[in-house]
């Protein structure tokens, strides 16, 4: 191209259903999202006090707005397909119900790291920001999915890990128990 040539710009304006929100600045319509791993009584209590701690966060925000509460106990957090209220929260979004889901942590939300970047990416395409308090990270004004990733990845190898060692003390108890069982009686 010569040096006296004219480049042409072509400006595309932004498309107003894609641009994000800045939350900052409004009224929030809020969801809260619990989840527990196990059905234990440990985990239950800890499964109520998130559902009491989010509920007293948000009525002490003058601008917060509960739309739900969206709790899951005992379920996977790998898959999101028998996390009913998970997908539910999910589809309060979709109907543009909510401005902020609200999570204690990374772990808490997804422990697959594609899946939850997915979900990150679609909740941001509709404005909806991700608040992971423990990690203090809102997805909406984040410019770096790096360090998201890199959680996410670390909540799935947490999960993978934890599953291989119960896998692998039951296999052990089994085996206990079978070799007991054909011990000769004294």
């Amino acid at each position: 191209m010569p040096a006296n040539a004219v480049k042409k710009v072509t400006v595309i304006p932004a498309d107003p259903r894609h641009a994000q929100k800045d939350i900052r600045k409004q009224r929030l319509r809020v969801a809260p999202y619990c989840r527990v791993s196990t059905n234990s009584e440990e985990q239950l209590d800890s499964y109520q006090a998130q559902i009491e701690y989010y509920t007293e966060r948000i009525a002490a925000q003058p601008e917060w707005t509960m739309v739900d509460m969206f709790a899951d106990e005992g379920k996977t957090a790998t898959s999101t397909k028998r996390r009913k209220d998970f997908l539910r929260m999910i589809k309060a979004c979709e109907k543009g119900k909510v401005d902020l889901v609200i999570t204690k942590s990374v772990s808490r939300f997804c422990r697959n790291t594609l899946d939850g970047l997915d979900y990150v990416r679609k909740l941001k395409r509709m404005g909806v920001g991700v608040f992971f308090e423990k990690e203090n990270v809102n997805t909406l004004y984040m410019d770096n999915e790096m360090i998201l990733t890199f959680m996410m990845s670390q909540a799935q190898a947490e999960s993978e890990s934890m599953s291989g060692n119960i896998r692998c003390g039951t296999a052990k108890t089994s085996r206990m128990v079978r070799s007991t069982s054909t011990m000769p009686a004294f």
